[in-house]
């Protein structure tokens, strides 16, 4: 008798147990990125590298402006590329593209440095630590008040203090002097849409945005071998996104902290 409602209890345990597992309550899953089709903004165009495709923006810091935005006017965090769209087109600001430009805590605080307009609104992280920010080395996209753009790694620009108009740091880096992260597998497991940005000289910025899953490996070859950019720093990823101000091109109603902003500069007047 005592094996028989041993045997009992297990299978009504067993029972109980299958329909938690049907029944509880689950995480609901991200949507699937929003990929909107239609022309790509001017800068920009679309690259098939390793059977993955991307869109690249490749952006003349002579004819046009970087700024890295953050939050707006009431001082909150605009929060994702749709409010900044809206923000930006109630401003008359001109946009021609907008990118997810760093990692951010739950408030969509800087988890790094962050520079607007020369003025430091987030310290430069250095600290050790859990996920893709703390995968050392990291590192800090700037544009310095001369206009140029530079990728430092964190301690490289801790030790250099450059003058900066506009930075934000990420991580880990992908490309630094023409070296892949040493933490890279060649195609790891870790797949993502992900965005970053490179930087092949002084004047010449890269952002590039996938439109499918890719490794870091293949992301940071992108960079290097396909873009030319002797270095290249990782911004995000499944959150990753891009606008032209008025429309999505890659992604969809995501969260951003911090803002890459892409506008056209306006003609000398005599």
């Amino acid at each position: 008798m005592m094996k028989k409602r041993h045997g009992a209890a297990l299978l009504i345990a067993i029972l109980v147990a299958a329909t938690a597992i049907i029944w509880w309550p689950r995480r609901p899953e991200p949507p699937p990125p929003l990929v909107v089709g239609g022309e790509l903004p001017a800068p920009c165009r679309n690259v098939a590298f390793e059977a993955v495709t991307y869109v690249v923006c490749e952006i003349d810091l002579r004819a046009n402006s970087i700024e890295v935005l953050h939050a707006g006017a009431n001082g909150k965090p605009f929060g994702s590329l749709e409010a900044f769209g809206k923000a930006t087109a109630g401003e008359g600001r001109p946009v021609l593209l907008a990118m997810n430009g760093g990692m951010y805590h739950e408030d969509l605080s800087p988890v790094g440095l962050l520079i607007e307009n020369g003025n430091e609104k987030s310290p430069l992280n250095v600290a050790d630590g859990e996920g893709n920010f703390f995968l050392k080395p990291n590192g800090v996209f700037l544009l310095g008040k001369d206009g140029k753009a530079a990728i430092m790694e964190s301690s490289a620009y801790a030790a250099a203090k450059p003058d900066v108009a506009f930075a934000t740091q990420s991580g880990p880096v992908l490309v630094i002097d023409r070296q892949i992260h040493p933490r890279f597998e060649p195609n790891g497991t870790s797949r993502y849409i992900r965005n970053g940005v490179g930087v092949r000289d002084e004047n010449t910025v890269a952002l590039a945005i996938s439109r499918s899953e890719v490794s870091f490996g293949s992301f940071a070859r992108l960079f290097r071998d396909a873009l030319g950019c002797r270095n290249a720093l990782f911004l995000d990823g499944a959150v990753s996104a891009l606008s032209d101000g008025k429309r999505m091109i890659v992604g969809g109603k995501y969260p951003a902290g911090p803002i890459i902003l892409v506008s056209a500069k306006k003609p000398a007047t005599e």
